[in-house]
């Protein structure tokens, strides 16, 4: 399936968020549709089925893990990256045991959701697993020796430091410089 025919549904209450998701993935080359609330992204599902969902976790109305839990039940070969700003104590594990491809928190770096949306959409396992594996706070593949040793990781207080690897500990990110 190439990046063009790909439907990626994006499913957030911000509307800044929506749109820059959206104008992020076009240019990527990834067809999209937006959706403020879980309640109107599952009635859409009656029509149209996305490829993967980048689903935020706090929303009024239905939060993501209910909407997650819905897909589950549903649709449960559907990729859902959960995108989060709000990690809370045991999120990322409900989340992970729920069946998420990945969890990111925002902000996070363009190529990290690209790549959690390419690899989960191109594994061809349910739930975008790859080889087994799920994909872990942008860790796309925790086997691939594109991996960062513990050595090379941030601590969880680095500047910059979004994206965790299953031990809590904090990635590099590539060339970032801290913004005051």
């Amino acid at each position: 399936m190439t990046k063009a025919s790909l439907l990626v549904a994006v499913v957030d209450d911000e509307e800044p968020i929506r749109k820059a998701l959206m104008r992020l993935m076009r240019s990527a080359g990834f067809s999209v549709d937006t959706f403020a609330s879980g309640p109107e992204f599952l009635q859409s599902l009656d029509t149209r089925l996305p490829d993967c969902v980048v689903l935020d976790l706090h929303m009024p109305q239905m939060d993501g893990f209910n909407v997650q839990a819905h897909l589950a039940q549903k649709h449960a070969a559907l990729p859902v990256i959960i995108f989060t700003g709000h990690d809370l104590p045991n999120a990322r594990e409900r989340a992970m045991a729920g069946g998420a491809s990945a969890f990111l928190r925002k902000p996070v770096l363009d190529s990290i959701l690209l790549g959690a949306i390419s690899a989960a959409t191109s594994s061809g396992q349910p739930g975008g697993s790859l080889n087994g594996e799920q994909i872990q706070d942008g860790n796309i593949n925790p086997k691939s020796k594109n991996f960062p040793e513990r050595s090379q990781q941030r601590t969880p207080e680095s500047p910059n430091t979004n994206v965790l690897d299953r031990h809590g500990n904090g990635l590099p990110q590539g060339n970032q410089t801290n913004r005051k």
